[in-house]
């Protein structure tokens, strides 16, 4: 089966547990039709950017919304939103960090490099599965982007 390249959903997500309730979850929504899980900073950076094995990517194939957790190994989280958002193409794609860090350092960096939504994700599965269907609900029914 050929990788994806093409989505509406990209979620950064090393923790193969906390991918896969959010995969289930914006599945049972209907929600996932388009997403690609990337599973490191690097990588993640390489798909947005479309370099590397990503290098036959349109850059200009946005996502309508970025998953990022910020614990990720290689490049962490604020270091691939750093990036997104110096880069013309990437920078007005909506990125939503998807954390369990609560520090306030967290969120007041990730503001500062211009996230647009911080979320903890909540410990027990039900309240992180339901957390993830209305975030999901926002960006892709409810939110508008600008055109790319």
């Amino acid at each position: 089966m050929p990788e994806q390249t093409e989505a509406d959903i990209v979620l950064v997500e090393d923790n193969p547990n906390d991918a896969e309730i959010t995969i289930r979850s914006l599945k049972k929504h209907h929600l996932a039709n388009k997403l690609v899980w990337l599973k490191d900073g690097v990588e993640a950076l390489d798909y947005l950017l479309a370099r590397n094995k990503y290098a036959d990517r349109n850059i200009h194939d946005l996502p309508r919304v970025i998953f990022l957790d910020l614990k990720l190994p290689k490049v962490d989280g604020t270091e691939v939103l750093a990036e997104i958002r110096k880069n013309e193409v990437t920078k007005k794609i909506p990125v939503v960090v998807l954390t369990s860090s609560k520090e306030e350092q967290d969120v007041m960096k990730t503001y500062d490099l211009g996230v647009n939504s911080y979320i903890v994700k909540p410990v027990e599965f039900e309240n992180f599965a339901k957390a993830i269907a209305e975030v999901g609900f926002y960006w892709l029914i409810t939110n508008t982007t600008p055109s790319s």
